[in-house]
């Protein structure tokens, strides 16, 4: 349902593994889609650069994702109203144009209902939300409330600066070590907790055999294995696949075996948003496992 106005809240959840791997070799933006306003800061977003061009860009700048389809009129004003704005921002946010007739799958990964729907990310994390067309005006303020909610490049830290810097060149291991230094001084520092996390993650399978799944499923009792074929899993997409190889691990072991293997099953669960629905469901079975 179309809302008279844009309202700042939190937007629709990410679902999925936020695959990380392609911040290896951040690929190409790739060219607008036929029909798709155009002009400076507006990308045109596929699967193939959804990482570099949302998550990771998120990091640096506001990203705006217009999810939209050229068969609405109402989609491509939007989309015409927003380019402006951010060709006369001129840098300071990023939009980020999803066709979902083309892409659905990025369309199922933020839940959305209807098209048009606007999704602004700060730091790889949805901040705020809406759904329909708006007035210009409205829109204007709308992403000045964005702006205002972010940091000024004068204004971010220089640690943290440089954090970024690292892993958006790819440089996991530098990354780690900036993004630990900075949540060893400030523990509670969100951003550097979900960065340690997911590089941590992201440096443990990346490095995993090809075969991982199908040596687990051979082997369906061996924990190491099976952490390592839930690795693969949530770098394939297949969330609710890792969850449940894990829930039925701990099923199956006792003591100190159960206890590391929810203990992976929980540090798996914290590098997606608490309320992707995956997530939830997976803590659901967790708890009837346990009880």
């Amino acid at each position: 349902m179309d809302v008279t106005r844009p309202r700042p809240s939190v937007g629709p959840a990410l679902a999925g593994a936020v695959d990380l791997s392609a911040l290896k070799q951040r690929p190409a933006a790739g060219g607008q889609t036929a029909g798709a306003p155009g002009g400076p800061n507006v990308t045109a977003v596929t699967e193939a650069n959804f990482e570099a061009e949302v998550l990771v860009r998120s990091g640096q700048v506001p990203v705006v994702v217009l999810l939209w389809s050229p068969r609405g009129d109402s989609s491509v004003a939007l989309g015409e109203t927003l380019a402006s704005l951010a060709a006369a921002d001129d840098g300071k946010w990023s939009l980020a144009m999803v066709n979902v007739d083309t892409t659905p799958r990025i369309a199922q990964m933020f839940g959305i209902q209807g098209v048009p729907t606007v999704v602004a990310l700060i730091g790889g994390q949805p901040v705020a939300s809406f759904q329909g067309s708006q007035p210009a005006d409205e829109l204007r303020r709308w992403v000045d409330s964005l702006l205002g909610d972010g940091e000024s490049e004068q204004q971010v830290d220089p640690e943290l600066a440089a954090a970024r810097a690292y892993l958006d060149d790819g440089n996991f291991a530098a990354a780690l070590a900036a993004y630990q230094a900075i949540l060893d001084a400030q523990p509670n520092h969100a951003e550097a907790k979900g960065a340690v996390r997911q590089i941590a993650f992201l440096e443990r399978a990346s490095v995993q055999r090809p075969d991982a799944v199908a040596v687990a499923d051979a082997a369906p009792d061996d924990i190491e294995a099976a952490f390592a074929a839930a690795d693969a899993e949530i770098l394939a997409q297949a969330a609710s696949a890792a969850f449940d190889r894990l829930i039925g691990l701990i099923k199956r072991t006792a003591g100190d075996d159960r206890t590391k293997v929810r203990t992976r099953l929980i540090e798996l669960f914290e590098l997606f948003d608490p309320a992707d629905p995956e997530v939830v469901a997976g803590r659901r079975n967790l708890a009837n496992a346990l009880y």
